[in-house]
């Protein structure tokens, strides 16, 4: 590097608060990430001295315009060195996309899981959403963005967290970090207007990898028009890859960095936590309550209208902990037994998912020895959430479904629900036969869900629930966020509204709101794998496989006299038939079938199995291992 003294270079990109070795070159100009640059300039005769100091500094830096970046030609100087510089490891990050978010492996020792989403593969990330949020913003310069960052309790949150900042801070974006945050409140801060805590956010990042495993990681994105699409992830990537590239080719060594003066720290929790709890003070129907006295009427706001409940909550050691603390206690709720709200990354009690056998049980009991009049159990990052009533029923799946449809058809009657594809025919009948609303099933993924239902409300079909057997649920009237806390919210007004109409139950309310749903004595999920490596498939792609395995599963259920195909159907093949119905379909994003079967006994289960086996077996490349296991001992 030595003998590079006095070298001209040209075309750097300089972000006014850059303050390491780092030049991303033109690889901005390539991705697109400035759309408002001007055009390249002629080489205006600036130089790069190379002098004996310790690492590369960048002086001189050109004034910040433009929204991003400004092209400027720096005075640098960079130590000289007789060893080669590192270069960075080669990274696919296109395997990073998970549908609408970014998963990878962020922890080492987990054998056959190397690690994936670095610091690095961080930072190229964050600085290319920074950059697909100035062109979606049209940044014109006469102002900073600014994009909030929360992260759930996973113990890489913190590495990842500063790579993240100082990738968003280097594209001379403004920083605010939230710390233990939970993913609705992310969104929710592109929407509050209050500067006092810095915001609306113009963007927003979470990082989380909801129940996946401790050594996992990932990103959630946000603006204030919701939860960023499968497009916007892929587009995301693609920058970041070439960002990433560039930096790797020029083999440069990312130096510590320390936090500036455009990152800032704000208790954001406070405020979410505040706006749950207005929410149930405002709705509950404890509002407005007419007194009198000295004759005189008088308005009284009830702030504690779940006094007298004894709620539990189940964190699972993840970011819900402060549903308890701050926002059922100012309610008025007792919480005294409430389990597993601290923090801490390696989820030691239970994996918290409320779609988690092990999890439903350590609520149920908690419910049952504190003898509470509900549960509340949360994902890691609350986006998810399940309840449990005073006897130990869960309302999870079918059942959170049923109850927030009477609860949504209740307040919009005859509105359309929707959900994913793996939902009971029991609760279609329960949403359109007792509910008097109109069941629409979709495609399974969360954002599909909701996707589908902003498309139906736009095309003049009322919708005001979209919600997945998952725990995922979102609401029109909670700007299509899915939020877990914002569900159980729904269940406590309706709680606090029944007190208040002289109906005081405990939670035999909820229960009573489910009453009629028909549900099978056997329901199981089995996931068939394809081989994509199996000579079968030809040097064809797996998605390409599966698809001719659901299609000649199609081509055999209409010969079959003894099943009917689903007359509306979005997503793999569905059919009823002996009292019941299964669903074979391809997996968003792996190598899988999953089959669904639901039947009112385990004789009409195997039958249902054996009409799907007759299909698969004909496909060498699909294990049909867990599919022979229980057609045989069933």
């Amino acid at each position: 590097m030595a003998a590079m003294s006095g070298k001209i270079i040209q075309n750097i990109f300089v972000a006014q608060c850059c303050t390491q070795n780092r030049q991303f070159g033109a690889q901005y100009q390539r991705d697109r990430c400035a759309p408002n640059l001007r055009s390249f300039l002629p080489f205006q005769g600036r130089k790069l001295a190379w002098t004996g100091i310790s690492s590369m500094h960048l002086h001189n830096l050109p004034k910040y315009e433009n929204g991003f970046v400004n092209r400027g030609i720096v005075y640098c100087n960079a130590a000289p060195s007789s060893t080669s510089l590192p270069s960075l490891e080669k990274v696919d990050f296109l395997k990073l996309q998970n549908g609408s978010d970014i998963r990878g492996v962020a922890v080492a020792g987990v054998e056959g899981e190397p690690v994936t989403l670095t610091e690095p593969v961080t930072e190229a990330i964050a600085t290319a959403f920074a950059a697909w949020l100035l062109q979606k913003k049209k940044a014109d310069g006469s102002r900073r963005l600014r994009v909030s960052i929360g992260h759930d309790s996973r113990i890489s949150a913190q590495k990842l967290q500063d790579a993240v900042s100082k990738g968003i801070a280097d594209a001379g974006l403004e920083v605010v970090q939230y710390g233990l945050a939970s993913t609705p409140a992310m969104f929710n801060s592109t929407l509050t207007e209050d500067e006092r805590f810095l915001c609306p956010a113009d963007g927003s990042i979470m990082i989380t990898a909801s129940h996946l495993p401790y050594n996992r990681n990932g990103f959630k994105f946000f603006t204030n028009a919701g939860g960023l699409g499968k497009a916007d992830i892929k587009d995301i990537l693609e920058r970041a890859a070439s960002i990433y590239s560039n930096v790797a080719a020029e083999g440069l060594i990312h130096s510590e960095w320390k936090a500036s003066a455009s990152i800032k720290r704000v208790d954001y929790m406070a405020v979410y936590a505040s706006y749950l709890v207005e929410a149930v003070r405002r709705a509950a129907g404890n509002i407005v309550k007419w007194v009198l006295s000295c004759c005189v009427q008088h308005t009284v706001l009830r702030e504690t209208p779940l006094e007298g409940f004894h709620i539990v909550v189940d964190a699972g050691n993840g970011a819900g902990g402060f549903f308890a603390e701050k926002v059922l206690e100012p309610l008025g709720a007792i919480t005294t037994g409430s389990q597993f709200l601290e923090p801490d990354g390696l989820f030691p009690n239970h994996i918290p998912n409320p779609e988690d056998k092990e999890a439903m049980k350590a609520i149920i009991q908690a419910v049952l020895t504190n003898q509470a009049d509900l549960g509340i159990i949360f994902d890691t990052d609350v986006d998810r959430s399940a309840a449990v009533d005073s006897t130990g029923r869960e309302f999870n799946r079918n059942r959170l479904i049923a109850l927030m449809s009477a609860i949504v058809l209740e307040e919009h009657p005859g509105t359309t629900i929707v959900t994913d594809s793996v939902t009971s025919d029991g609760l279609t009948t329960f949403i359109e036969k007792k509910l008097g609303g109109k069941h629409h099933r979709f495609k399974r993924g969360y954002k599909n869900v909701i996707d589908e239902a902003i498309r139906l409300n736009s095309v003049g079909e009322e919708s005001h629930l979209a919600i997945e057997t998952s725990g995922h649920g979102a609401l029109k009237e909670n700007h299509w966020l899915d939020d877990g806390a914002y569900l159980m919210v729904k269940l406590l007004i309706k709680l606090a509204s029944a007190r208040a109409s002289g109906t005081d139950g405990g939670s035999k309310v909820l229960t009573d709101l489910a009453k009629g749903l028909q549900e099978p004595a056997v329901a199981v999920e089995l996931r068939l794998k394809i081989d994509a490596s199996h000579e079968d498939l030809k040097g064809g792609s797996f998605r390409e496989y599966g698809e001719a395995v659901l299609k000649h599963l199609e081509n055999l259920t209409n010969s079959d006299p003894k099943l009917q195909k689903a007359p509306v159907n979005y997503e793999g093949v569905r059919a009823s038939g002996f009292g019941g119905w299964f669903l074979l379909r391809l997996s968003l994003h792996d190598p899988v079938l999953p089959l669904n079967i639901e039947a009112p006994s385990n004789d009409d289960a195997v039958k249902l199995g054996l009409a799907v086996l007759a299909a698969v077996k004909e496909f060498p490349a699909v294990d049909t291992s867990a599919l022979d296991k229980f057609v045989q001992s069933s």
